[in-house]
């Protein structure tokens, strides 16, 4: 029997569903029940009547399924799959940040452990990140966590003035501006499409700029027939997979999360079987980090 057998029979034995992020590998994006970002994803798996998540991702993701769905076991089949921008973001360092500035609309990106959302006031996603802050009463001061590239395109975008932390996403860093103009030179038809947690200066070469979830809908609904795909490679998987009539160039072939990679076939089987690494989090820091993402839930 094939591993994907093996992981199908179990799944609907256990009756699990398997969540996996746009930017895993090829062969564990095909055995998704759901596939999209990480935000999405655990939206969806809410409405399941799974009693097991398996999220193919990395740590902060199924922290967001497990907080979603707290009556679900979320199982994360790599223990180590985390996230260096989410691990740039200290609770206490964010604490004292707090005290500085007490009167502070605290808005932490989805890229963020529990115990940071915990302290927030609202979350965001890239793809809804302009429509948070544009909600927040003007003259208020808005603390920023933890990417600054996207909280620097936010507040521009917004025009408003944003706290903002001193993390990235070092998978995104390596997507410079050199490397674009010379994929650029080299399609010159292509669409150039973006991720806003590349840095500034990337981003004024680009011709768009969405998430994961909105890179998959421009590219659907455009009339162009090439694209440059300035995110991390895994998308482009995906991307072919669902426009095979169109061509795909990543903007650098160095932009791959070696956490997102860890992920195998192998480790979501051992996981579905074993019932490892479950994804537990205090009670005292769920329900706060639950309101945080509740109210950005809510805004329209």
């Amino acid at each position: 029997m094939k591993i994907q057998d093996k992981i199908l029979e179990l799944k609907k034995k256990k009756n699990a569903v398997i969540l996996v992020h746009n930017y895993q590998i090829g062969e564990v994006q095909d055995i998704a029940d759901l596939l999209g970002d990480s935000l999405d994803l655990s939206k969806r798996a809410q409405s399941t009547t799974a009693d097991i998540i398996v999220f193919c991702g990395v740590h902060f993701m199924a922290e967001i399924a497990k907080i979603l769905s707290p009556d679900k076991m979320v199982l994360l089949p790599d223990e180590n799959a985390g996230c260096p921008l989410a691990d740039m973001a200290s609770p206490e360092e964010l604490k004292k940040l707090k005290a500085s500035h007490p009167d502070a609309v605290v808005v932490a990106y989805v890229n963020t452990s529990a115990q940071i959302k915990a302290q927030a006031d609202i979350c965001c996603t890239s793809a809804n990140a302009i429509n948070v802050i544009s909600k927040i009463e003007k003259g208020k001061e808005i603390i920023f966590v933890p990417d600054q590239w996207l909280g620097a395109y936010v507040a521009k975008k917004t025009n408003r003035e944003l706290i903002l932390w001193s993390g990235f996403c070092p998978t995104h860093m390596r997507i410079i501006p050199e490397v674009i103009a010379e994929k650029k030179k080299k399609y010159p038809e292509a669409c150039v499409i973006l991720h806003p947690e590349c840095r500034e200066d990337s981003l004024w070469l680009a011709d768009e700029i969405f998430g994961t979830g909105g890179m998959l809908k421009c590219v659907k609904e455009s009339n162009k027939k090439e694209f440059i795909i300035g995110t991390e490679l895994g998308i482009i998987y995906r991307l072919k997979k669902e426009n095979p009539e169109k061509e795909f160039y990543p903007a650098a072939e160095l932009a791959i999360c070696p956490n997102m990679k860890l992920t195998t076939l192998e480790k979501v089987l051992w996981s579905l079987e074993e019932e490892v690494h479950e994804i537990q989090i205090s009670k005292e820091i769920s329900p706060k980090a639950s309101v945080a993402i509740e109210k950005m839930l809510a805004i329209k």
